[in-house]
């Protein structure tokens, strides 16, 4: 398994480009700051009833009905092995459009709490760290420094990978047969 880093030189390329300056939605999972891409999102919604579906990762919490639109519920805790929280009054769910395989989806994250969204300039990203052979950091876009803090920011369609939107691709191919034999 080949592990894919962002390089200097990569940050560079993007940076010369614009790619990584912008707005970015922050949020926070415990201690840490997280942010995504502003124009990846679609909605924030508070906590709802969360459906659990059988036989779905663990990270995949399970679905919810959104105005008549199932939305699959990805817990990022639970993704990114964080240790599992009881859900509070700031938990919500951040509705992100992503894309695989030329397919658009909407998902669902959990996240403890939304802070701000922020315009990040281009001269306040440092690529991400090497943290050695094995461990994939293909889910960073890069380091933001924000005053003396640091937010990871995101790359969306990498957190939410492959395995759990083919999970997600079937659950939903179902509803979609089950409501065409219900009609």
């Amino acid at each position: 398994m080949s592990v894919t880093t962002t390089t200097s030189q990569d940050l560079r390329d993007q940076k010369q480009n614009g790619e990584l300056a912008g707005k970015y939605l922050t949020f926070q999972l415990g201690e840490e700051e997280f942010g995504v891409e502003i124009l990846k999102v679609r909605e924030i919604i508070g906590l709802m009833d969360i459906t659990v579906v059988p036989r779905t990762p663990r990270s995949i919490r399970g679905v919810i009905n959104l105005r008549g639109k199932i939305i699959p519920v990805v817990d990022l805790r639970l993704k990114f092995m964080m240790p599992s929280i009881d859900d509070t009054e700031q938990s919500c769910i951040i509705v992100v459009d992503t894309t695989t395989e030329g397919r658009s989806t909407q998902m669902g994250i959990l996240v403890d709490t939304v802070s701000e969204v922020l315009d990040i300039p281009v001269d306040q990203i440092e690529p991400t760290p090497a943290f050695g052979n094995g461990v994939n950091t293909k889910f960073i876009r890069g380091m933001a420094r924000i005053e003396e803090n640091v937010k990871i920011l995101l790359s969306i369609e990498e957190v939410l990978n492959h395995i759990d939107l083919t999970a997600v691709e079937a659950e939903q191919s179902e509803q979609d047969t089950n409501d065409a034999a219900a009609a």
